[in-house]
């Protein structure tokens, strides 16, 4: 099963605990407001990557009576948890330190240390984001950057990867409070470092709520693969048409296909069996991305009249 590989996500889990452990340490010794809500970031990132992989176990679970399509949008239910969590924990606690700080300034203490520990965790999350990135490349192919991210089934890669970027992004907005702060002698500039990195926070939670949101509730599989499907129904002697494909991800390697088709009106029920066992089981070979098919025999007729 996709969504993200356990490999990344305990990659991303490392250097996240080990980055906001020296992030609060150099909090605690310069009195950076904008090291602190680092902190507070890569805190709430390192227990994103604990619900993610609890996610991804819940997901494996088998289908069962309670849940005959199996447990897969787990994955989609703790990737829209984890988009809570950046937005309410990492964005707003940013926000809030850094309008502190601002109504209360303190000059920064001992700057070395600060850029030291911002160096090391540039680098612990360009190791993370180069992990991500291989993930989330592996199904875009030649499609844009944002083009993927809105189609992406795979949540918690994208979680990932989204969050890794805000992360870097952050790093260089917390160099730059810090630089200007010593550079004018005003830790004003510290503080609004906190609070342009809880907006960027913000902004990167409200598109992964977006779309964890409606892979939560449901989205229908890529275009090209429907297309196919249709393509490989017709193809069947004994298919008149096909009415409609109908698509729905309960994974981000799973997908289940209902296909409605109207045969021909000539041919025995025994027949008509015989094209609706051969199409499932030739969509199931062509496509192993779609585990469930099921064929409903509708006359064109009652199509036209519904």
């Amino acid at each position: 099963m996709a969504g993200g590989s356990s490999r990344t996500i305990l990659i991303a889990l490392g250097a996240n605990v080990g980055i906001a452990a020296a992030k609060f340490v150099a909090a605690a010794i310069t009195g950076s407001s904008a090291m602190l809500t680092e902190g507070v970031h890569s805190l709430v990132d390192s227990a994103n990557q604990l619900l993610l992989l609890h996610g991804r176990k819940q997901a494996r679970r088998p289908a069962d009576a309670v849940h005959p399509f199996g447990y897969g949008r787990e994955l989609y239910f703790w990737s829209f948890v984890v988009a809570i969590l950046v937005f309410s924990l990492g964005a707003g606690v940013s926000v809030y330190e850094g309008v502190l700080h601002i109504l209360a300034p303190e000059p920064a203490t001992d700057p070395v240390i600060a850029f030291v520990v911002l160096g090391l965790a540039a680098g612990l999350e360009g190791w993370s984001t180069i992990a991500a990135l291989a993930d989330f490349n592996r199904s875009r192919g030649s499609r844009g950057l944002w083009s993927e991210i809105r189609r992406s089934k795979d949540a918690p890669t994208l979680v990932l990867l989204l969050e890794n970027a805000g992360a870097l992004v952050g790093l260089a907005v917390a160099a730059a409070g810090l630089t200007l702060s010593l550079v004018t002698s005003n830790p004003f500039w510290d503080g609004l470092a906190s609070v342009l990195i809880g907006l960027v926070l913000g902004a990167l939670a409200l598109v992964l709520l977006f779309e964890a949101k409606g892979l939560l509730i449901g989205e229908s599989a890529d275009p090209a693969l429907v297309a196919a499907i249709r393509r490989t129904a017709e193809a069947h002697e004994g298919i008149v048409c096909v009415h409609e494909v109908l698509t729905l991800h309960v994974a981000p390697e799973m997908v289940t296909a209902m296909i409605s088709a109207d045969f021909d009106d000539t041919i025995s029920a025994r027949a008509v069996e015989g094209i609706v066992a051969r199409i499932e089981r030739q969509v199931g070979e062509m496509f192993p991305i779609v585990t469930r098919v099921y064929v409903q025999p509708k006359d064109s007729r009652d199509v036209k009249a519904g």
